[in-house]
């Protein structure tokens, strides 16, 4: 049974491993989100260690494994997690080729597409499409909780990279002008590395980012 929706709440797990794209190999801490009641759960980026991640679960039912992106090191631990609680993994399109590069013979079980939804425990949570770190990008804004995961689409003090094979400043700028700063200033920003941050205190920094450039 479903318990009430006050009883939802966002839980964290740092796990760390390596990313690797374009030849290159960097050390790397992941914040991979849990967000669920007592009874069931969503994760959010299924990153290098899956025991610690199920251990998170305690037993709980997996409603989804969300796939903010398909970097490797945001999806590196999602085909083992999947295995073990049997829950199905969702993955905007626009990366398919990111998850075909670890999981060639695997593919994700579901699409995610802008505005899709799902529940858990009584709470609604909503996708929203932010490409430009990767071209599928994708941002989950939890409005019951004031809360939005970002994945490495924003951080605290500015964009995700967009240096590398697949992103776009300009797209990443686009999504998070459009998509993030029109969010309630108090709302959170989960992010998929780091510190929180929230909506009001990244805002003011757009144009600052803008002159920076990628």
């Amino acid at each position: 049974m479903t318990g009430p929706a006050t009883d939802v709440r966002i839980e964290k797990v740092v796990t760390s491993g390596t990313f690797s794209l374009d030849g290159g190999t960097w050390d790397v801490d992941n914040n991979v989100w849990l967000i669920g009641n007592d009874d069931e759960v969503v994760i959010i980026d299924a990153a290098h260690d899956a025991a610690a991640i199920v251990a998170a679960v305690a037993g709980r039912t997996v409603i989804a494994l969300i796939c903010t992106h398909g970097h490797n090191d945001h999806i590196n631990a999602a085909g083992d997690v999947r295995d073990r609680v049997k829950a199905p993994v969702y993955l905007h399109p626009g990366d398919r080729m990111l998850w075909d590069e670890l999981y060639p013979e695997v593919a994700p079980d579901r699409e995610l597409t802008h505005r899709f939804t799902l529940e858990v425990g009584g709470v609604e949570l909503s996708t929203f499409h932010t490409p430009g770190h990767s071209p599928g990008s994708t941002s989950l804004y939890v409005a019951t909780l004031g809360a939005v995961f970002t994945g490495d689409t924003l951080f605290h003090c500015g964009p995700g990279a967009t240096g590398r094979s697949y992103s776009d400043f300009d797209t990443i700028i686009r999504s998070i002008s459009d998509r993030l700063l029109v969010l309630p200033p108090d709302t959170v920003v989960h992010t998929g590395h780091g510190e929180n941050t929230t909506i009001g205190a990244e805002a003011p920094q757009l144009q600052e980012w803008i002159a920076r450039g990628s």
